[in-house]
């Protein structure tokens, strides 16, 4: 039977502090598992925030950082191997204790921290007047000028401050509306974004072009030259809401009809931000601006997160109404979103307040346990329905 001799690290002041068990999820385990024998080693980056917890993220996913602390204490130990004291005895493996740890690092899936680029961003939106943007160099301005340029806040920076993996983050900005200019992000106007895809509606329309399979540069060529949308900004907003095949002159681009017409929806919806309208109202308009070949797929559950729905009871007969109100405006604590929920409305049906609740949680089985945590749930002969658990003032 081999023997061990345990014995103190000779470098305690070294040693002691400078170990930590990292607790890997199952998929993290498989995905190092996997690697042992390929050429491109998975990688993993840290990212800590002063005003909240450290995550770690891989290429597609963010983990919160969370310490736990142990019943029992671990040493860390390690082998070394002592000289036997007669040739005859099997040598002696002796064991360091390196170190000893109360505690353990568990990594728990969790939405990335994309709210932060509201702030960041603010003061940098790009709109219809800056198309020519481009054609003005930073030395062109009077430098006596009292008129101050905005900070840039670049991709680069973004993916050292917030706190998501790169897949995440690029889906971050894409779903914000936000541009990538010279390296500079730039949240697009919604206005003008509405602008260039009613453009795009029309030019498919009126060049004769399918939409599942359209020659790229004409309608690039359209938007630069006859409308003066500069071509960066163009191929970014096809690529948001379609997709390029192919390379050179012969690229197709493909349309996202959904994505298309629901954003032209929003764009309309967010101006009954203060009052409602009309939910036909609302559909009328959005067809009219879709145009007849797109207008059958008009429908208000495109706008799910976006709107509240209520009942004009001073109209004969009483119709429905809807108002813009957006999820992305509210808060990502989830104690602070479900106080604003409540108080917008004083009780939620499952189908209404779940998409609310989309980017503040992993999943349905995550969604659910916040439903159980803030709300309480009320039976009655319309179904089931959400209130609040605690008070809120409105």
């Amino acid at each position: 039977m081999a023997e061990y001799e345990l014995r103190f690290s000779v470098t305690p002041a070294a040693d002691t502090g400078s170990f930590k068990l990292l607790e890997l999820p199952a998929e993290l385990s498989r995905l190092v598992e996997s690697s042992v024998n390929a050429t491109a080693l998975p990688k993993f980056t840290i990212k800590g925030a002063s005003d909240g917890d450290a995550v770690l993220c891989t290429a597609d996913k963010t983990y919160t950082v969370r310490s736990v602390v142990l019943s029992n204490s671990v040493l860390i130990v390690t082998p070394d191997h002592a000289p036997a004291d007669d040739e005859d005895d099997e040598p002696v493996q002796e064991v360091f204790i390196r170190d000893q740890l109360n505690e353990v690092i568990e990594l728990i899936p969790s939405v990335p921290k994309l709210s932060k680029l509201g702030p960041l961003l603010r003061g940098m939106e790009y709109d219809e007047g800056h198309e020519d943007e481009d054609m003005v160099e930073d030395d062109d301005h009077d430098e006596g000028s009292s008129k101050k340029k905005p900070a840039k806040f670049t991709y680069h920076d973004a993916r050292a401050t917030i706190q998501a993996s790169d897949a995440e983050l690029d889906k971050g900005l894409r779903d914000r509306r936000v541009l990538i200019l010279k390296g500079e992000l730039r949240p697009i106007a919604p206005s003008h974004l509405a602008t260039i895809l009613e453009l795009l509606l029309t030019l498919l329309v009126s060049l004769s072009l399918s939409d599942a399979s359209a020659p790229a540069e004409p309608l690039i060529y359209a938007l630069e030259h006859e409308h003066d949308i500069r071509r960066d900004v163009a191929r970014q907003v096809m690529a948001w809401f379609g997709r390029f095949s192919g390379e050179g002159p012969a690229q197709l681009w493909a349309m996202d009809d959904i994505a298309v017409i629901r954003e032209v929806g929003l764009g309309i919806l967010r101006a009954y931000r203060d009052e409602p309208t009309p939910e036909g109202a609302l559909l009328e308009q959005w067809r009219r601006a879709v145009g007849d070949k797109f207008e059958a797929t008009v429908a208000l559950n495109l706008l799910s997160g976006n709107f509240l729905t209520s009942m004009d009871t001073l109209a004969t007969p009483p119709m429905p109404q809807v108002t813009y109100y957006s999820a992305s405006a509210l808060p990502i604590e989830p104690g602070a979103r479900f106080a604003e929920l409540f108080v917008a409305r004083a009780r939620w049906r499952a189908s209404d307040i779940a998409p609310f609740l989309a980017d503040i949680a992993v999943d349905s089985k995550e969604r659910d346990k916040l439903l159980l945590k803030h709300a309480r749930a009320v039976t009655d002969k319309d179904g089931v329905w959400y209130t609040a658990r605690a008070k809120y003032g409105g």
